[in-house]
């Protein structure tokens, strides 16, 4: 392969990453007015705050987006990690949202990026659930038989396009001659598909989780929200409701403050209503709607440390996190830096290292904030077995600890 026409992984990724989002856009035209609203934030922030590259450039926050996608089984979330592999992002952290305090019936990962030279080019992560079958508090016996199924039948991707995919993760690129045909390839298996939904199907996983029935009840996947970042979280907030966006109603994450921003803070646009077409049980076919997709925005801040963390969760067990935020944490990244609170490149406060990941709160937050009731749970035990070992096994690849990446982040001068 000619080195002069090769691609690296991380031009594939901002492809991959600027496709999927002019496809949602298309798909969900209030995401166009999420983006816009993100740009004007944005770039107000920098012209007012000499500081704002402490974070991350403009040019990466304005171009840094965060996917969220949901699968079946363990055989569909290895294709996606084949896939994902194509674009240099591997699977980082585990998050087990069906024991948050609106349970959903997922585990999930994210594909990301690790090198911290890698993440400054293109930090694109997609947010990765698999359904929680085997959890009997969610599916009984005969319904996860059904499930199982369901599942086996469909298959999620080509498997000439998960073939090529593992041979460019080996050859970490792909001649540019092929690149648009791969990457639209790609795209086009997290399109929103136009096939009609078995109804009484669609309807008897609702009554477990709307998740759920986003997963097991539809013959594909899709891109579920695209979220990108923005500087201003609170302002972003205000100017979408005064469009006429219908917000959901708090940011989810730690509150705003005069000090460092920490970790990640969310919100989103309720799910809109979009049409679908549905099979009824005898056959004819009719127009609905359903709301599973939203617009998603962040606000990064820096990385905690494990005893950081510790005291985030302290300060977000009160009834009002704002009220107490300022016995956890001290208003300088100084202080922060020496009380061992957050992660700073070589040890210097002025370098902060940016949050990458996620938090389990709050994703269960806004998954809940847009759906209409919540998850149905049994009294049975939790005997399945998942863990961050049994999901590193069942996909074959190790899940990478996030406090060791920010860790080897801290070393870096």
């Amino acid at each position: 392969m000619s080195r002069a026409k090769k691609l690296p992984t991380w031009r594939l990724r901002e492809r991959f990453a600027a496709g999927l989002s002019a496809m949602y856009a298309r798909e969900v035209p209030a995401y166009s007015t999420l983006l816009e609203v993100s740009a004007q934030v944005n770039r107000e922030y920098a012209a007012r705050n000499r500081d704002t590259a402490r974070l991350g450039s403009l040019s990466r926050v304005s171009a840094e987006r965060h996917g969220a996608i949901r699968v079946g089984t363990p055989a569909e979330l290895n294709a996606v990690a084949d896939l994902f592999s194509a674009f240099g992002m591997v699977p980082v952290g585990y998050y087990d949202l069906r024991d948050a305090a609106s349970p959903v019936p997922v585990m999930s990962t994210a594909f990301r990026p690790v090198d911290a030279q890698e993440l400054a080019r293109n930090p694109f992560r997609v947010f990765t659930s698999m359904l929680a079958l085997r959890d009997p508090r969610f599916f009984d016996t005969d319904l996860r038989a059904r499930v199982q199924t369901f599942l086996q039948r469909r298959q999620l991707f080509d498997p000439e396009l998960i073939a090529r995919a593992q041979m460019i993760a080996a050859d970490q690129g792909c001649d540019a001659d092929e690149a648009d045909d791969f990457v639209g390839r790609a795209v086009a298996a997290f399109a929103l598909s136009r096939e009609p939904i078995e109804k009484s199907w669609y309807e008897e996983l609702s009554k477990v989780s709307a998740v759920a029935a986003d997963i097991a009840g539809v013959g594909s996947t899709h891109i579920n929200h695209l979220t990108p970042r923005v500087l201003d979280i609170d302002e972003l907030y205000r100017r979408m409701a005064a469009r006429g966006i219908t917000m959901i109603d708090t940011i989810q994450g730690p509150p705003r403050w005069e000090g460092p921003q920490v970790l990640l803070r969310q919100t989103s646009f309720r799910a809109l209503a979009e049409p679908r077409r549905f099979r009824d049980d005898d056959g004819r076919i009719s127009e609905g709607t359903l709301r599973v997709r939203f617009g998603e925005v962040e606000a990064r801040g820096v990385a905690l440390t494990p005893k950081g963390r510790e005291r985030y969760e302290a300060a977000m067990a009160a009834p009002d996190p704002s009220t107490v935020w300022g016995r956890y944490f001290p208003r300088t990244d100084d202080e922060m830096a020496a009380q061992g609170l957050a992660y700073y490149r070589g040890g210097d406060a002025a370098k902060p290292v940016v949050y990458e990941d996620f938090l389990p709160a709050s994703a269960a937050g806004i998954f809940r904030s847009n759906l209409d009731r919540d998850a149905e749970t049994g009294a049975e035990a939790d005997d399945s077995g998942y863990s961050v070992e049994w999901m590193a096994q069942a996909i074959g690849r190790h899940i990478h600890d996030p406090y060791a990446l920010y860790e080897a982040q801290e070393a870096i001068a």
